[in-house]
């Protein structure tokens, strides 16, 4: 009884510390502003079956594809046991499906425990890519400090979670040999043939309380690791926009201004305001773009294949993503102090549209980096879970370029060009005066 007490209350203070994170990140991701998505409802749970479910995308690297699918079956298939081990943990009983399912009851833990196997593998072959083979886009510059430690926990984590599960059941079987046996965790057997009965017991609850401990840690500590994607690629692929990626979304009131000139216009030729134009802070990107940020698996992919990355340039997409996921954060921890240090009018309380900390996302995102874009869509290619990240840097440059009157000074001539011929080139006559020849 005591057991199950203690278990109760553990499970209540993960689970309610990881529903207040998930709440928080909510929170943050609606800081930015409405956006709906441009696709049907089948092309929606399409990506989610074949991109999120179907891992297609990770498959352009086979190898490593087939790493991580093993960890990622093992990951689903093991939530039939965690299942059981809480309901055992809530109700005293011991392995609650057993009797329920019977020999095919024997038949799936064989099977958890080979993909188990197959995840300890995986597991121990990333650690070694990232700390011993030191592949390069993942030990680049912007992963430094906590995204490399935080993949270092997460994969030791596993490790434990698999260690422990097999101690539970190499001492569960030795304990219980006439009623039911495990193929691979039954190799432990005859090492533990030799501990007395109390021991064995000791042994396996060891085995119980060390794996549910973990999967308690691993659910308090999800909402701050970028393993957050196991949740959130499912909610980033059903909201992907399924248009051409290399269409770019037009700004409302440049469009309604360029058909006003031209004499097309549909409104009143004043549709939208300086704000519109682009975006210098998590308040005006779109809550997809933020949730793109918070979906991140700093993978590196997206980076690997950019040609500005590539040819030394400072840009790499997904430091943009990271940059716009710690700002988002950074606000809404400062939103939620509610100081009135932050507010732009002192006698309003705080608000997201009252907020101002003196910082934006050009404290964290050079122009430089910002420049350096092609526009050429290779990394929202490359991303397994449909990430955009060329959506916000189109949007802070054309902050920079529309709103703050700046941008490189090779680019001036260009813009100069088109505002007064309509034309990329500066040209000695009107653009249309080779119509005129058409009237004769």
């Amino acid at each position: 009884m005591v057991e199950q007490i203690i278990f109760s209350i553990l499970f209540l203070l993960s689970f309610g510390f990881a529903v207040k994170n998930v709440r928080t990140i909510y929170q943050n991701i609606k800081l930015g502003k409405e956006w709906t998505p441009v696709s049907t409802f089948s092309e929606r749970w399409k990506n989610v079956v074949i991109i999120a479910l179907g891992q297609k995308k990770m498959f352009k690297k086979w190898l490593p594809a087939i790493f991580h699918l093993f960890i990622y079956v093992a990951f689903i298939f093991t939530q039939i046991e965690l299942i059981e081990i809480l309901l055992d943990g809530f109700t005293g009983s011991h392995r609650l499906f057993l009797p329920i399912l019977g020999s095919f009851y024997i038949f799936l833990i064989n099977f958890i425990e080979f993909l188990s196997v197959l995840a300890l593998i995986a597991t121990i072959i990333f650690l070694a890519r990232r700390n011993l083979i030191q592949l390069p886009r993942l030990q680049s510059s912007d992963l430094n400090g906590w995204p490399k430690k935080d993949a270092n926990i997460i994969l030791l984590l596993e490790i434990m979670l698999v260690l422990f599960i097999f101690l539970m059941n190499s001492a569960d079987v030795t304990l219980h040999q006439e009623s039911y046996h495990f193929h691979l965790s039954g190799f432990l057997v005859p090492y533990l043939q030799h501990f007395n009965t109390p021991s064995l017991q000791v042994l396996e609850r060891i085995g119980w309380w060390g794996h549910i401990l973990v999967v308690f840690g691993f659910l308090t500590y999800l909402s701050y690791s970028k393993h957050l994607h196991i949740v959130f690629a499912f909610i980033n692929t059903y909201f992907a926009n399924t248009q051409p990626r290399g269409k770019i979304e037009n700004m409302p009131a440049i469009t309604e201004e360029v058909k006003s000139m031209l004499g097309i216009s549909e409104g009143t030729g004043n549709a939208g305001s300086i704000s519109d134009f682009g975006s210098n802070d998590v308040f005006n990107l779109s809550w997809k773009n933020l949730l793109d940020a918070y979906t991140c698996t700093e993978c590196g992919r997206c980076t690997e294949v950019c040609p500005a990355n590539l040819t030394g340039k400072k840009l790499s997409p997904r430091k943009i993503m990271m940059d716009i996921r710690d700002r988002a954060d950074d606000v809404g921890k400062k939103l939620d102090m509610g100081s009135d240090a932050f507010c732009i009018d002192k006698n309003a309380p705080l608000s997201p549209a009252n907020f101002n900390d003196g910082l934006s996302l050009f404290s964290v995102i050079s122009p430089e980096e910002l420049h350096a874009c092609t526009t050429c869509n290779a990394c929202v290619e490359a991303c397994p879970v449909l990430i955009n990240p060329l959506e916000p840097i189109i949007k802070m440059r054309r902050y920079e370029i529309l709103t703050m009157s700046s941008g490189p000074a090779d680019w001036v001539p260009l813009f100069n060009s088109l505002e007064n011929n309509q034309a990329a080139w500066s040209l000695s006559v009107d653009r249309s005066a080779w119509t005129n020849d058409l009237s004769n």
